[in-house]
């Protein structure tokens, strides 16, 4: 978990004693809070950036895809499998498992994951991102399994 903490002088006061009545000075907008954030919230928010990438099948190596389908058939996805962070006080590192849909060029797959978490992560959390590592573990063949059921089958049209 990060905690982000400005002075002062990095946020600009917007609320002085000149301007607001004595006591009211609102202490989360003059750079006196805190703002915490969650290793988990950081994973998420890769995870979901990464998802609507064309050409990633899926995230996580074979035991976690193992783990999330059992999950998936419950309801309960996890937008988190295959990425881990490590967050610090301004900055991050992303890793990420995944596997791409066959025939996608797995370079250009990988490029645009990254930059799809750079973007997300620094636009939504606000915090530098110092690394982005993929690992593609496996690719995605579409199951020739359809095509034989089709081969059954009378066709649809004389």
């Amino acid at each position: 978990m990060t905690v982000q903490t400005h002075t002062p002088a990095d946020v600009p006061a917007k609320n002085t004693a000149a301007t607001t009545p004595a006591g009211a000075l609102d202490k989360g907008k003059d750079g006196r809070g805190a703002t915490t954030v969650a290793d988990g919230v950081v994973a998420k928010i890769a995870g979901i950036a990464i998802q609507e990438i064309p050409g990633v099948h899926a995230l996580g190596g074979g035991a976690a895809r193992a783990i999330g389908t059992l999950r998936e058939k419950v309801g309960q996805k996890d937008l988190t499998q295959g990425v881990s962070v490590e967050v610090g006080q301004t900055q991050v590192a992303v890793d990420v498992t995944l596997v791409v849909e066959y025939p996608h060029p797995l370079q250009e797959v990988a490029d645009n994951a990254r930059d799809a978490v750079y973007t997300a992560i620094e636009d939504l959390v606000g915090m530098e991102v110092t690394e982005v590592n993929i690992t593609i573990t496996d690719i995605h063949v579409p199951s020739e399994d359809a095509d034989a059921d089709d081969a059954g089958r009378e066709p649809r049209v004389a």
